[in-house]
């Protein structure tokens, strides 16, 4: 019975609970802007890394670094856009 529990899967969504009440504690408990924000994004790609691996089974397969590499290259993407974008609004162009 005990091979037939999904440990793996209950302890990831527990985790995810957690940081989800972390990220709601900021709302509630008033921090400084600062903090507030650093500790939202840390407890975003954290969760979304949780997201990655137990829920989407993201290294469980014999190709994992194919995927491990798009992410990576999709997270390159992603902060060349965003950077991007405040080195256009800053310079007014």
């Amino acid at each position: 019975m005990k091979q037939l529990f999904p440990a793996k899967q209950v302890m990831g969504f527990v985790f995810s609970l957690i940081l989800t009440a972390i990220a709601l504690a900021v709302y509630f408990l008033d921090v400084s802007f600062t903090a507030g924000l650093t500790i939202l994004i840390v407890t975003a790609f954290v969760q979304a890394l949780l997201q990655l691996i137990v829920f989407m089974h993201a290294g469980e397969t014999k190709d994992k670094w194919s995927i491990y590499g798009n992410v990576y290259f999709m997270i390159f993407i992603a902060l060349i856009t965003i950077f991007g974008t405040l080195f256009l609004f800053s310079w007014d162009m």
